[in-house]
């Protein structure tokens, strides 16, 4: 019998210290099924310029959060420029594996590269932007995503956060289905996954993006050989940003959005 041939990928991703190791190494190990990378604009204008999105953080989260955003985003794309290596567009570049930037995943430019690249799914690592089902249904396996919690808990952009402002010690990985709801498609794998003492909320986030990689690739085996069954659970609160107030309170519960290894990591050392 003839082996099922790999799926052709479109890979969506908001390059930031919380993923971009596992993306990296996700993009290395599937360069000949990658036929389109797609890098969120954080700063784009639709979402409110830099300018408005750090008055809107700072509404809503407080001072504490800048730090948690600068280690994530700023500092890590400085450090990457100061030093030449770019990561994804590197490999996109030594491999010809097309990539751009993504302002808008719905628009006409988003659609007009999927049509070109022909992408058997859509895999969303880490991305900020939401996918309409007009967008999805330009791959025939629509789009799977992965997130950093055992779905439905924890649905939203920081779960690693909140798993440990609720005094867990274990969250896990999910891949899902991408729906209509956010993180609310049918699960394809789930993989509980300890958190070691003492970690930040931004450490976590990272060592469960590494810790997806060897599901991804059974998930993507199972959907090229159609085997990929998915289990529907009904989607339980969404955990947006939190507010200041809830950060006060995780800290007092000894929970740090980032720490010295944080920086650490940013920094590349």
């Amino acid at each position: 019998m003839s082996e099922t041939p790999p799926l052709r990928i479109a890979l969506f991703t908001l390059e930031s210290l919380a993923s971009s190791a596992a993306v990296l190494a996700f993009a290395k190990a599937h360069a000949a099924e990658l036929m389109l990378i797609g890098r969120s604009a954080p700063y784009r204008a639709a979402a409110g310029g830099a300018l408005g999105q750090f008055w809107q953080h700072m509404r809503r989260s407080g001072l504490r959060f800048l730090p948690y955003l600068f280690v994530n985003f700023a500092l890590p794309s400085l450090v990457a420029r100061l030093r030449r290596r770019q990561g994804l567009a590197d490999l996109a570049r030594a491999r010809g594996i097309a990539l751009f930037e993504v302002q808008d995943v719905n628009g006409p430019i988003c659609h007009a590269a999927l049509k070109a690249a022909r992408p058997d799914v859509i895999l969303s690592f880490h991305f900020d932007q939401i996918f309409t089902l007009e967008t999805l249904a330009l791959a025939p396996l629509g789009g799977v995503n992965i997130h950093p919690s055992l779905l439905p808990r924890h649905r939203g952009p920081m779960p690693a956060f909140w798993a440990m402002q609720e005094g867990l010690t274990a969250t896990g990985i999910c891949i899902h289905r991408i729906a209509a709801r956010i993180d609310a498609g049918e699960g394809l794998a789930q993989c509980a996954h300890a958190l070691p003492p003492g970690v930040s909320a931004s450490t976590a986030a990272r060592l469960l993006h590494d810790a997806a990689l060897p599901i991804i690739s059974d998930v993507l085996r199972a959907l090229a050989a159609a085997k990929a069954d998915g289990v529907s659970a009904p989607p339980l609160p969404y955990c947006g940003f939190p507010s200041a107030a809830e950060i006060g309170k995780a800290r007092r519960q000894g929970v740090r959005l980032v720490r010295f290894a944080d920086w650490r990591a940013a920094l590349g050392l």
